[in-house]
């Protein structure tokens, strides 16, 4: 345990030296600045005002962004070390290949984590001193599905870096895997499917299947409990969910989603020639 902790330090240490951090950091710090110049605060859209409006504006806008970061600069995370040689360096130091994968996770974990989260926080505090009322419920839900959503683009991100020979080729696999998720939001595929005479269960199952659909309906489901914005493909999800269900199933699935391929990157990695 020792050593994972002082692998995860060193991680985040090293992440924290680089440029990726301090953009990726003022990208999400400059979109809740953004949105106070806008007046999100004090504006009123589908019975939302104040605080609710721009954490449900920010959590779209960051369901977006968040992915993309996290695996692109994930994905260097092994790759990068193996061209660079590092593992010849690591393999005689006294730190097993356990700690050091699952430590190299945590930190990034921490590092990809906190920006966004604290990000949140600066939203709340502002909107106290400006006597808001603090959507509580909302806030604790979104935080929970931005921690299941970067864990789960991590362990993706992770599995991708041991199994690329090099970094340049995990980067595209990378942007590949995110811009094949981002064409089944909003269930864009649905109608191709549907119309190929694919049953609807299973064509909202497939959608349901890719992490990026299933956070942004949950996202959606807290202030629009019927889903109304997604039309009938509403009744099929909460048919098989309902409201409390899916909320759960926002948070398992992508969790263990990013646990698994995590873990198949571990025991690949484990298995492979390091240098």
């Amino acid at each position: 345990m020792r050593h994972l902790w002082l692998t995860a330090w060193a991680d985040i240490i090293e992440s924290l030296r680089a440029r990726w951090f301090f953009v990726y950091s003022a990208i999400f710090g400059g979109i809740v600045v953004l949105l106070f110049l806008f007046g999100l605060t004090e504006s009123r859209i589908m019975g939302f005002t104040g605080l609710s409006r721009l954490l449900i504006t920010y959590i779209q806008l960051t369901m977006a962004i968040l992915p993309i970061f996290v695996l692109i600069t994930t994905v260097r995370s092994v790759a990068g070390d193996r061209e660079a040689g590092v593992f010849e360096y690591m393999l005689s130091l006294p730190i097993g290949l356990s700690a050091w994968f699952w430590g190299k996770m945590l930190g990034r974990f921490t590092v990809v984590f906190l920006p966004v989260f604290l990000a949140m926080v600066v939203a709340i505090v502002w909107g106290v001193t400006k006597g808001a009322e603090v959507p509580w419920t909302i806030f604790g839900y979104y935080t929970a599905l931005l921690m299941v959503l970067a864990w789960c683009f991590l362990g993706i991100g992770m599995l991708i870096s041991t199994l690329a020979r090099s970094a340049d080729v995990a980067q595209g696999a990378a942007f590949v895997i995110w811009l094949t998720l981002v064409l089944f939001l909003d269930l864009i595929l649905l109608g191709i499917m549907i119309r190929e005479s694919l049953p609807a269960d299973t064509a909202v199952a497939i959608s349901l299947a890719n992490p990026l659909q299933v956070f942004r309906t949950a996202a959606m489901m807290l202030f629009d409990s019927q889903l109304v914005l997604i039309g009938p493909t509403a009744y099929v999800i909460l048919d098989h969910f309902g409201t409390q269900g899916y909320f759960a199933w926002a948070l398992i699935y992508p969790t263990l989603l990013g646990t698994l391929s995590a873990t198949l990157g571990y025991l690949h990695f484990r298995r492979s020639d390091l240098p």
